[in-house]
């Protein structure tokens, strides 16, 4: 269950830095409405703040979260950018999330 919890909490940190930033991006590079870029970086502030919610200490929850963060931000970029990533970006991100997982999952 505390694994289930950790990956959860990943992800919602994922949505907010992701998620903001793309907001901030559309405000900045595609003339998006000032408000939109606000709305970002009060979400890409959430995500500070949703990172404390995991048990490990700083290096190893951003540490992990860095190989959370390459897939989902290939994931994004598929949905709402209609990206079509290739097979390295594919292999790149499943090494990156094992890799991480080891980092945080292992036993101590």
């Amino acid at each position: 269950m505390a694994i289930l919890k950790s990956v959860l909490i990943f992800i919602l940190a994922g949505f907010c830095e992701i998620g903001g930033g793309y907001l901030v991006w559309g405000w900045m590079k595609n003339d998006k409405p000032l408000w939109v870029g606000i709305l970002g970086g009060l979400i890409l502030a959430l995500y500070g703040v949703v990172a404390t919610l995991q048990t490990e200490g700083f290096a190893r929850v951003y540490a992990t979260y860095g190989g959370f963060f390459i897939v989902m931000s290939l994931l994004w970029a598929i949905k709402f950018d209609h990206f079509s990533p290739d097979r390295y970006d594919i292999i790149g991100a499943i090494v990156a999330l094992i890799g991480v997982c080891i980092i945080y999952y292992a036993p101590r």
